[in-house]
């Protein structure tokens, strides 16, 4: 339905807008919650968790001590340092209807230093295509565009020589460019 797609829309809206910001080093990330939240905000929606939280590799799915995260603990925030691993997990969830949530995993890398200090920025780790079926592409900007379209080369490229047979096929279809589409909204 269209109120489904404009819920996913806003949802990846969420994911683009945080998956792309620029950040000072030793930003509390609390902070970082709001922006995830604004193109959902803007639709007069919210939802009921936080946005993000650290990842482990010991087993541990929800390992701080960082939390990308309203409803954190008032202190101590964790400041945001590079190499740490976050999810950014938006969502928007319509009782008896559905619940869409899109998750990815971050890494946060070193991005430039100005005379403001020292900005880092998120790499996408997930490989996983978003289904563009569910897009209403008009609600997208352009540069909201450039990266899901790019998001889907990364996948392609780094995916695609180790598939073949139907899930080459699949890959190749869940990852077209958004642009060369006027059809998705309608999809």
């Amino acid at each position: 339905s269209a109120e489904h797609r404009r819920d996913f829309t806003l949802v990846l809206k969420g994911v683009i807008a945080l998956s792309s910001t620029r950040f000072p080093r030793g930003t509390k990330s609390p902070m970082l919650d709001a922006i995830a939240r604004a193109p959902i905000w803007a639709g007069g929606i919210d939802y009921g968790h936080g946005t993000g939280h650290g990842v482990g590799y010991f087993l541990n799915v929800h390992e701080g001590p960082q939390s990308i995260s309203c409803f954190a603990q008032p202190e101590p925030y964790t400041a945001m340092e590079p190499g740490m691993i976050t999810s950014i997990e938006p969502g928007i969830y319509r009782p008896g209807k559905w619940g869409i949530r899109i998750e990815n995993l971050v890494l946060n890398r070193d991005a430039e230093s100005t005379e403001f200090g020292q900005f880092l920025r998120f790499e996408t780790l997930t490989l996983c295509p978003i289904d563009s079926r569910c897009i209403d592409a008009a609600l997208l900007r352009a540069d909201e565009i450039v990266w899901l379209d790019g998001y889907h080369a990364t996948v392609r490229a780094r995916l695609l020589p180790h598939v073949s047979g139907a899930a080459k096929t699949w890959l190749l279809a869940r990852t077209q460019p958004l642009q060369a589409s006027d059809s998705v909204s309608r999809a």
